[in-house]
């Protein structure tokens, strides 16, 4: 067993391999550059809208904790959920995509008017001249129907 080479066992010098260990690489550089780049989030921004699923979700854990009180894990819920939604039928999912759908769509509107509220502080007017112009805009339209 003199001979035998183990897990420990170091290799003889011409045995191994040279030139395959890469050069250490300095990681503080890139921590710095992911940071820098990273936006700001608008606090104002509307949250973007649950999918079907999550609508799902939010009904199944109120129901989930009733059932099972000593389950404090949220990734017990997470897979009970999981199981149970992958086991639905499309007519059964049926409710809760209509539900995300309207949710989306409330999403859609109150984005239009958070772009045009961001568009306004951009142009750097006040939301009052904005509103102005549409409106004398609108009356000068209405002005040349009657004639």
């Amino acid at each position: 067993m003199t001979g035998a080479r183990g897990k420990g066992a170091v290799k003889p010098a011409e045995d191994r391999k040279v030139g395959k260990r890469k050069a250490p690489v300095d990681r503080s550089s890139i921590r710095k550059a992911k940071k820098e780049k990273k936006a700001k989030k608008d606090p104002n921004k509307p949250k973007r809208p649950p999918s079907a699923f999550f609508v799902f979700l939010e009904e199944f854990r109120t129901t989930f904790k009733k059932e099972n009180p000593n389950v404090k894990a949220v990734s017990a819920v997470g897979k009970a959920a999981g199981e149970m939604w992958k086991s639905m039928s499309e007519e059964e999912k049926g409710p809760y995509e209509v539900k995300a759908q309207k949710r989306k769509a409330e999403y859609e509107k109150q984005m239009k008017d958070y772009n045009k509220k961001q568009e306004i502080s951009a142009n750097g007017r006040d939301a009052e001249e904005v509103n102005d112009e549409e409106n004398e805009g609108s009356g000068e339209e209405e002005d040349e129907d009657e004639d």
